[in-house]
Parts: structure tokens; C-alpha cells; sequence
């Protein structure tokens, strides 16, 4: 789709340049930076409040643009950001891209800018696997933050769950691209705007024009850049753009804007305003809760993180080793959808942790095509066009030579899936200076007082904090507020195999019916059962010989190579998960189920109106996917607390709601098809 020409990326589907030949970062400042005023407006932050325990204002700024491209604008947003907004301040940007420019493009194209390259280089860094969905980002330690949504503008900005303060319309130009530059662009960008959302474009086409102007713009024409003689600029609401330069511009959410016509016409329902950064308590020091804690301390929260055990990481999380790789479908169904952006997440958050290599591995992950359902799950996968370096597909050869041994079956490979060893991954998410553990500490009740939840434990009061977040897996249902939520232990036990006990070698993870790893640390690790009827801690000789019945039928020359084994002194542990009755985790706010039952509500109800706890939210359910669900369960939550762009599509967020089961089994279905449409 790129040809280059003179050094510059051309689009042959679009037959347009990517940038502008005389001086593309310059027309980006000049268009999208200068019109949308973000040197005054981010100068401005340092007036405001800043972060802190007290709970003062959070702040943010949010970005949206149409067409990713090469990035140009991104980073010439980045750079401005770095020399003009508060150290403690973070940046959103947020940018949809029908057609993502392969890295090798990338590359070329940023060798062109060397003043950018300190930027870009981070940047490539972690573009890859852009598969179509949403796409978070962290750069600059945090402090900018890119959400790539991936796919046609029509399909990705409806599901966006954000308020944006800027809009940079990019894009080819309108002529090229009429598909982009339509009515329905133009309500979605009403419905994420607010009272002082301003917009920049390097087009002044009438359609562009008349488009904004009819979804409640204020549009006028300004002089263009270079041989342009004219561009679109404006913004939402009644005061004039020249007023806004040097004024304080906060985050405004659609609770305590002022809304235009155009924000009225579209706007959602609200629940509760976001808190800012200040004290938040989460119970679990499980992947969950250290994941949740490490997501709020980097938005400046100061956490306290409680958990039973001697140290984090002992039940569930404390496995010898974890795999790492989503069980997609042949279709963008929601489980697929969220082990897609969940391993994604993890893949980027481990990244940005550094494990050791003793703690972590992507050695690559085969999943074997081992009968005939799953050949037909896999072949789907095949067809859906996904990108290389997520997910390809191998015949048994390719497959038996990746993994050094033969393979009988074809196989889906995922060249970044691994493995990682949970507590290191615990221990790196909660070594934080905004993060204070509490361990060998029971909670054993919480309660709302005033504006607080108290924290109760065996000898009185824990802790305080305005936001508290239960991630304890089955016990999170432990407390009177949360009964109501669905959770059950899920047994399973994993078998730990001494490496010498096979001469035969193992290059990757090889997943049927279960999975085996190579050698880790001198052993092999095999599992895991699943077990919803036994509350058995002990590890059973007979789930070991469950274990290895799985790996004959998988590895077979690496099952025969093996001595008689004694299987009551065979080496293994067992851990209870907790599963939901869909498969799917609950991350989110919850509600007074007393309060709801004791009025039930009209199932047309306005979600806002719901009985919610305020500043009470959970994460947990996430059975045998913990590694890969919790952390982005994570991200979300402390994106809506914080009241920042959501890192998943809105009907993702509806249907990992923990107040989905209550709702349902009070026959008010429609209200939870309802939690997609209004902000956390």
C-alpha cells in the first residue's frame, strides 16, 4: 500500500502523500498544534491544582486524531507536551488508522527527522501486533499515552469511551478519502467532545465545513500552511476560540461541563464523577490487585495494598510459572476480543517491567490443531488475515521443527506468547514508591463512611480512602456489599517435571488440551487440571498422571522418553481460581444490590440513576486468564476512576460489568446491554 517516492511514503490506495513534501513536522505544528492552541492551553496546566493525597484535581489532556499515519503528529504533540505541560500531567492521544503502516515503513519513514528520534525510537519499540481493536501505549515513562484504534473510523469511533479536549481531523485529504469525511464522523466527534473542545484540520472542503457545523461546531477558515491557502479551525460552544488563549483548561468530563447543543443532542448518561489522584486501598495481592495498585500508582494515587498472606503472590499467583497466549476464535466475539487485547497489554506491561530472563520468556507458543473442533477453531483464526508477529499459521513440519521435536499436528504459532513467573511479575508491578503493602493483614469487613471506605480487619480500622478496589478472588464475594457477585474455586493442579527425566529437547510452549513448557529452571511445567467439584489443597498422584495423559497425547516421543515416575513424590502445586459463570472477569463499579432489590428499577431506566457504591470497585473472576485479563482489567479500572480514556471498546466494558448477573436475574437485560453507553 506504500510506495516511496523521493523519500516520502505515498499511499497508492489513497494516491496521496503522508506528509507534507516541503516540511511535514512544520504543517503539523502549524495546523495542529497552533489552531488547537495547546502551547497556551498546556502552559496553563501549571495554574492548575496539582496532584496529590488530598484528592485535588487529576490532570490530563486528550488528544483524538483521524489517521495514525506515520505518527508525525504524535510526536510532534509529544515533543510540545515535554516542553510545555506540568511534569506530573499526562498526555492522551489518541489516534484511529484504517490501514497501519508496516514497521520497515515506520522506520524509513522516521529516518527522515532525526530531531524526533529519541521519540520515535520508543515508539517503534512497541508498534507491532497491530491487529484491528484498541491499542494502549505507554511512553515516557507514563507520562504520554497512545490508544491506536485499529480498523475503518465508522466502526472504532462509536465504541470509544473518552472526552477529548482537542481533535486533530488528519486523514487523506477529502477528495481522496470521502468514506472518512462523513455525517457520522462528525456526530461522534459531538458526542466525545465537551464545552471547550476546540478542533484543527489542514482541509477548508465544504463538506468538512457544512459537517461540523451541523453536528454544533463553530467553524471559521484560517490561513493554511505553506501553498495552502486555507484550513478549518473552531471549536464547541459559545465563547469565541480567541478567548480561550492563556485561560485554565481542565479535563472536562459530562459531569461537570457546561454542554453544548451539540454535547446535549449526543451525550450518555454519567455515573458518578471520576476521583483524583489521592489515597485508594485494593484488597488482593494477587495478579489482580498488585496489577490495579501498580495502574493507580502511576496515575499518582498513593495505594495500600492488603493481602492475607505473608507476602503477595502466594495463592493463585504463586505458580512456578505462567503462560502467557489468548485462546482467540474465528470470529471478533467478546471472549476472543478480550484475550486478543488482554495478551496484547500484558506483552506491553512486561515490556516496560523488564523481568529478568530467569522470570520471563517469549519463546514462542504453539497451539496444536489436536481434533477436529479445534482444527476448524484454528483454520478460522488462520482466515482472519491477523498480523504475523501475533499469530500465524504452520503445517506439522514447521511446527516440529520450531519446536525441536516432532509435532503430529498443524499448529497456530504465536511467535511473542511465553511464559513468566507470577510473583516476579507481582513483585515488579507493586515495587513502586506510591505503593505501601500490608501483608499477613486480613480485611474482614469494609463500610462507607462519609466520603471514605473503612477497611476492618481482626483488631479495628486499616485504612481509609475515598476509592477502594476488592481483588480477592472468590473472597471478594466475602463482604456483605459484594455477596451478590457469582464467584466459584476452580481447582487445578500443574506437575513439575525434572528436565533430565527426557533427553528429548523442548524449544517452545506446546498447548492441546493443556499445555507443556521447555525447561525452566531444570523442570518442565505441565497442567493444569480443572476441577470446579474439589476444594482439595494437596497435590494428587492422580492429577499428575492426568497431566502426563496430556502430554502423551501431545508429545508423544517426549512422553516415551520418559523412566517409570513415581507420581506420589512427583513434584507439582495446586491453586483455586475464581471463575464466573460466562468465563468472563467482573471489572468495575459496583452497585447496592440491597438498594436496587428493595426498588427495583424499569429496565429503561437511566444506568446513572442505578444505586451505585461510590469509589467501590472489583476486579477478579478471571479464572485460568489472570495473567493475561487482570492487568487490562486493571488499566480499566483506573482509567475510569481517574476519568481518563477508556483502554477497551464500550461493549467490552458492559460485558465485563460485575453488575451484569444481578441485573440479568432481576430480568433488567436491557439495562445491561445499557452499561456500554455512559462513561465510568
Amino acid at each position: 500500500m506504500i510506495e516511496w517516492r523521493d523519500g516520502e511514503p505515498y499511499s497508492t490506495v489513497y494516491q496521496d502523500v503522508y506528509f507534507s513534501r516541503e516540511s511535514g513536522p512544520d504543517e503539523t505544528r502549524h495546523v495542529f498544534l497552533q489552531h488547537n492552541q495547546l502551547r497556551e492551553r498546556w502552559l496553563a496546566m501549571h495554574g492548575q491544582p496539582g496532584q496529590g493525597n488530598e484528592g485535588r484535581q487529576a490532570r490530563h489532556f486528550t488528544i483524538a486524531e483521524t489517521g495514525f499515519g506515520t505518527g508525525l503528529n504524535l510526536l510532534c504533540a509529544w515533543q510540545l507536551w515535554e516542553e510545555t505541560a506540568p511534569h506530573d500531567a499526562r498526555l492522551h492521544f489518541i489516534s484511529t488508522e484504517k490501514h497501519p503502516l508496516s514497521l520497515s515503513d515506520m522506520q524509513q519513514a522516521w529516518a527522515s527527522w532525526p530531531e524526533f528520534s529519541r521519540y520515535s525510537a520508543e515508539l517503534l519499540a512497541q508498534y507491532q501486533w497491530l491487529a484491528p481493536g484498541m491499542h494502549r501505549l505507554s511512553l515516557a515513562n507514563g507520562r504520554v499515552i497512545l490508544t491506536l484504534l485499529i480498523g475503518d473510523v465508522a466502526q472504532t469511533l462509536p465504541s470509544l469511551r473518552a472526552s477529548v479536549d482537542a481533535w486533530f481531523l488528519d486523514g487523506f485529504a477529502p477528495s481522496r478519502n470521502p468514506e472518512m469525511w462523513q455525517a457520522p464522523l462528525f456526530t461522534q466527534m459531538a458526542r466525545l467532545s465537551h464545552a471547550e473542545t476546540t478542533f484543527a484540520t489542514f482541509t477548508s472542503a465544504g463538506i468538512v465545513k457544512r459537517g461540523l457545523q451541523a453536528a454544533g461546531f463553530v467553524v471559521r477558515k484560517v490561513p493554511g500552511h505553506g501553498r495552502k491557502r486555507e484550513m478549518l479551525a473552531g471549536h464547541v460552544g459559545d465563547k469565541p476560540l480567541e478567548q480561550r488563549a492563556g485561560e485554565s483548561v481542565n479535563q472536562a468530563t459530562a459531569q461537570d461541563a457546561p454542554a453544548s447543543t451539540a454535547r446535549q443532542r449526543h451525550a450518555a448518561p454519567a455515573r458518578p464523577a471520576p476521583h483524583s489522584p489521592g489515597k485508594a486501598i485494593v484488597i488482593g495481592g494477587g495478579i489482580a490487585g498488585c496489577a490495579t495498585s501498580h495502574a493507580l500508582a502511576q496515575r499518582g494515587w498513593q495505594v495500600t495494598l492488603i493481602e492475607r498472606h505473608p507476602q503477595i503472590a502466594e495463592a493463585a499467583s504463586g505458580n512456578p510459572l505462567g503462560v502467557l497466549y489468548p485462546r482467540l476464535a474465528g470470529q471478533d466475539i467478546i471472549l476472543s476480543r478480550l484475550a486478543q487485547h488482554g495478551f496484547l497489554h500484558s506483552l506491553r506491561l512486561l515490556q516496560q517491567l523488564q523481568l529478568s530472563a530467569a522470570d520471563h520468556a517469549r519463546c514462542g507458543l504453539l497451539q496444536l490443531a489436536y481434533d477436529a473442533r479445534e482444527r476448524e477453531r484454528c483454520l478460522a483464526i488462520a482466515a482472519r488475515d491477523l498480523p504475523p508477529d501475533l499469530v500465524q499459521w504452520l503445517s506439522s513440519a514447521e511446527a516440529s521443527a520450531l519446536a525441536g521435536q516432532a509435532v503430529a499436528q498443524d499448529a497456530l504459532y504465536f511467535p511473542a506468547g511465553g511464559w513468566v513467573h507470577p510473583p516476579a511479575f507481582c513483585r515488579a508491578l507493586v515495587n513502586h514508591a506510591n505503593i505501601h503493602q500490608r501483608v499477613s493483614t486480613e480485611a474482614l469487613n469494609i463500610q462507607r463512611v462519609g466520603d471514605e471506605w473503612q477497611v476492618i480487619g481482626i483488631d479495628g480500622l486499616l485504612e481509609t480512602a475515598p476509592v477502594l478496589v476488592i481483588a480477592a478472588a472468590t473472597d471478594s464475594a466475602r463482604f456483605d456489599l459484594t455477596a451478590h457477585l457469582p464467584l466459584q474455586n476452580v481447582r487445578g493442579q500443574i506437575t513439575l517435571l525434572p528436565a533430565t527425566a527426557t533427553d528429548v529437547p523442548l524449544n517452545n510452549i506446546v498447548c492441546s488440551d493443556g499445555y507443556i513448557s521447555p525447561a525452566v529452571q531444570g523442570r518442565h511445567c505441565l497442567g493444569a487440571t480443572f476441577d470446579a467439584d474439589d476444594a482439595d489443597t494437596s497435590v494428587k498422584a492422580q492429577d499428575h498422571a492426568s497431566n502426563l495423559a496430556m502430554l502423551a497425547r501431545t508429545l508423544p516421543a517426549m512422553h516415551a522418553s520418559l523412566p517409570p515416575l513415581d507420581f506420589d513424590t512427583l513434584e507439582g502445586r495446586t491453586a483455586f481460581r475464581a471463575a464466573t459463570p460466562d468465563y468472563l472477569p467482573m471489572a468495575g463499579p459496583v452497585l447496592d444490590a440491597a438498594a436496587l432489590q428493595a426498588q427495583p428499577p424499569r429496565h429503561t431506566a437511566n444506568p446513572a440513576d442505578l444505586p451505585w457504591l461510590p469509589g467501590l470497585y472489583v476486579n477478579t473472576g478471571h479464572g485460568s486468564k489472570g495473567l493475561i485479563n487482570a492487568p487490562l482489567c486493571a488499566e480499566m479500572l483506573a482509567s475510569a476512576i481517574a476519568g481518563e480514556p477508556a483502554p477497551v471498546d464500550s461493549k467490552l466494558l458492559a460485558a465485563l460489568d460485575p453488575n451484569r448477573f444481578l441485573l440479568r436475574s432481576m430480568g433488567l437485560k436491557r439495562l445491561v446491554l445499557g452499561l456500554a453507553a455512559y462513561p465510568s
